[in-house]
């Protein structure tokens, strides 16, 4: 298959994502281990297999040395473009992305590994982390309960679609784990704080109000995520994710 520049439309240093037809092609560099991209594709499936509204993996094949994973196109908007678009709707667009959340939240994800064992690498593994810094997040981790909630990984408004009949599709499944929807709320809330936090900020109350969770038990879970993307090394979120890491109680 050949690929035009115009069919892109995401370019990463390690992927490009194209939309052929009726499929978005993620197409891989060599160098991108590809075992992650065969875990990609088997997370999909999973999440597929629990009845999630999800667009389905259609397959994982080789182009000319480069791996690549095609999935289902999905006709509509993003929840991110609607923000944008609706500034005076805040509000009721955050409430329609908070119960698509829950939602999702609500499904039970036999065979995906835990949120605690994901972050307890990540933290293990991180480059820069004191030893103290590193004993309080562990500490926090084995305190947190293990659940067997469907957890996205990276609930951002990028990655939810409306479509023209009035549903969604959730994509890129490929950091879902089973494990704490605190561990969800507190990344989402993340993502808008690195963006807006008069937004984040309005997120989270409405997210602990519609799912009866309480701010701090989500804010337990904020310097475990800011350490999970802390391995990401995007040198314009440093310092206010080592700012989250750093403190041992958030406040």
């Amino acid at each position: 298959m050949e690929f035009n520049e115009s069919d892109i439309i995401l370019k990463r240093s390690y992927k490009t994502v194209y939309h052929v037809g009726d499929e978005i092609i993620k197409v891989f560099e060599p160098n991108h281990p590809k075992v992650g991209i065969f875990n990609e594709a088997l997370i999909t499936s999973y999440v597929e297999s629990y009845g999630v509204s999800a667009p389905p993996v259609r397959y994982v094949r080789c182009f000319d040395g480069k791996w690549a994973i095609a999935i289902e196109y999905v006709e509509g908007i993003t929840m991110e473009e609607k923000l944008k678009s609706e500034p005076d709707k805040l509000e009721e667009n955050l409430e329609r992305f908070v119960d698509i959340q829950i939602e999702v939240n609500s499904f039970r994800a036999p065979g995906l590994r835990n949120t605690v064992d994901k972050r307890l690498e990540e933290i293990r593994n991180l480059e820069g982390l004191d030893a103290s810094t590193r004993y309080e997040l562990e500490q926090r981790l084995h305190g947190m309960q293990r659940h067997t909630k469907l957890c996205h990984g990276d609930f951002d408004p990028s990655n939810v679609i409306l479509i023209p009949d009035g549903g969604y599709k959730v994509i890129d499944w490929s950091h879902a784990t089973q494990g704490n929807a605190g561990a969800d709320a507190a990344m989402t809330y993340l993502r808008f704080m690195l963006q807006d936090k008069k937004v984040a900020d309005l997120y989270l109350r409405i997210y602990c109000k519609k799912s009866d969770t309480a701010i701090q038990y989500v804010q337990r879970w904020m310097p475990i995520v800011a350490a999970g993307q802390l391995t990401k090394k995007r040198p314009e979120e440093k310092a206010m994710l080592e700012s989250w890491v750093s403190v041992a109680e958030y406040q």
